[in-house]
Parts: C-alpha cells; sequence; structure tokens
C-alpha cells in the first residue's frame, strides 16, 4: 500500500535530488523539494511535512543550522546526510538533535530503509503491554500523547530521545546494550555507530536529571549499556 507521507528533500546538487527523489515518489511518497537552507525553511514553515532529509553542505544556511532552527520549534524526524567519514558532521548533527544520519555514498536501498524505519516509528503506537502512563519519581511519559514531565514541568524531546525513554522506562531495571538499542530504536544496528545512543542519552540526561553528571533516572551500566531506574 502506497506511503503519503510527505518528506522534504534539502540539498543543493540536481543529481542527488533526481537519485533519492524517484524512488521515494515512487514508494507512495510527496516529495518536497529545497536546495538552500533558507527554501528549506520555508517550505517546512509552508507545508506540513513528516520527516526531513537533510544535507550538511548547504548554500545560504548550512544543514546543521537548519536543523537546530527545525529543533527550536518541532520533533519531525530528521535525518542528515554526511559526507564520506566527516565524523564532527555526524556528532554535531546529533547534538543538534538530528534523530539519524547517513554517510554519503550510500546505497539507495540503505537510504530508503531508513526512511521507512523513521515513518514507521514516527507513525506507529507503542506496543505489547506498556501502561499509558509511566510515573517514576517525579517523571511522568504518557505514551499514548508522546508528553514528557518532570516534577510538573513539560520536556519537549525529539522523536528519537522519546523512543529511546519509552524503551527504557517501559522496561525499568533492565540492562540495555546500545546495539539492543539500535535495534530498537531503528529496527537494526547496521551502518550505526553504537556511541550514537550516547550522545541521544546524554541529551535525554540533560532534559530529565536535575545533576546529568550523577543521574537518577537513566542509569550507566558500566561495560555494559545502559538501565532505567527501578520504581
Amino acid at each position: 500500500m502506497p506511503d503519503s507521507s510527505t518528506i522534504l528533500l534539502v540539498d543543493d546538487e540536481d543529481a542527488v535530488q533526481k537519485l533519492l527523489a524517484y524512488p521515494l515518489e515512487r514508494d507512495g511518497f510527496r516529495v518536497l523539494q529545497a536546495r538552500d537552507g533558507q527554501e528549506a525553511l520555508e517550505r517546512f514553515e509552508r507545508e506540513h511535512v513528516d520527516l526531513v532529509v537533510l544535507d550538511v553542505m548547504l548554500p545560504k544556511l548550512d544543514g546543521l543550522e537548519v536543523c537546530k532552527r527545525l529543533r527550536a520549534s518541532s520533533a519531525v524526524p530528521i535525518i542528515m546526510l554526511t559526507a564520506r567519514d566527516d565524523e564532527l558532521d555526524k556528532v554535531l548533527g546529533l547534538e543538534l538533535g538530528a534523530d539519524d544520519y547517513i554517510t554519503k555514498p550510500f546505497s539507495i536501498r540503505e537510504f530508503r530503509s531508513r526512511v521507512r524505519a523513521l515513518l514507521r516509528r514516527a507513525a506507529s503506537p507503542p506496543q505489547g503491554s506498556d501502561e499509558e502512563l509511566i510515573r517514576n519519581k517525579g517523571l511522568t511519559i504518557d505514551l499514548a500523547r508522546r508528553e514528557v514531565s518532570t516534577n510538573g514541568r513539560d520536556v519537549q524531546l525529539t522523536y528519537v530521545e522519546f523512543e529511546l525513554l519509552r524503551t527504557l522506562a517501559s522496561h525499568a531495571g533492565r540492562v540495555y546494550t546500545r546495539e539492543q538499542l539500535l535495534q530498537a530504536l531503528w529496527g537494526g544496528s547496521d551502518y550505526r555507530e553504537p556511541r550514537t545512543i550516547d550522545v541521544h542519552v546524554r541529551h535525554l540526561r540533560e532534559k530529565l536529571e536535575h545533576d546529568p553528571a550523577d543521574p537518577e533516572f537513566i542509569l550507566t551500566v558500566r561495560g555494559v549499556g545502559y538501565r532505567f531506574r527501578s520504581p
């Protein structure tokens, strides 16, 4: 069944636009195109967008600045496109709130898989035996509404931050390896570095913890991964 989700594809190279837009449109997606950072922000403002594919190197405003501005007002899933082996771009993209990154050159199959995985998770309600509300020491997670508050204060999370928190908090006390968390968030750990999880955990701690350096909720299990505190 075709997918009618709208994807904003931001890249200044015509060849890349054609290469990526065609398979997405063939899969049934509506593709909006922008060729610089300013145009990307303007199109996002005017249209309903379900996912943004964002190149780092752009005219007028680079992709990192666009990502930062989008994150200031939206939790829309964002995939960054980065140059080969440019670790700084990957880390900065995640620091600014990108949900995933893909390194050029990449296969169309891999690209389509990343897009579908993010859209599928963003559109799917929580499955399984999770309670609708998770409460733990002043922290409240409303799974149905995708809302989080701590001590009555609303906390704005990105799509992936919420999914990571939901995974850990729904199974409080269980230890997850980074690879297991990659599997839970994206359906696999191929092409992704385990330290991606560390960046998102740090963001969650900064938003949820009274003292991120001495966390109460998301605990590190040295040599293994992470767990959420037991009630």
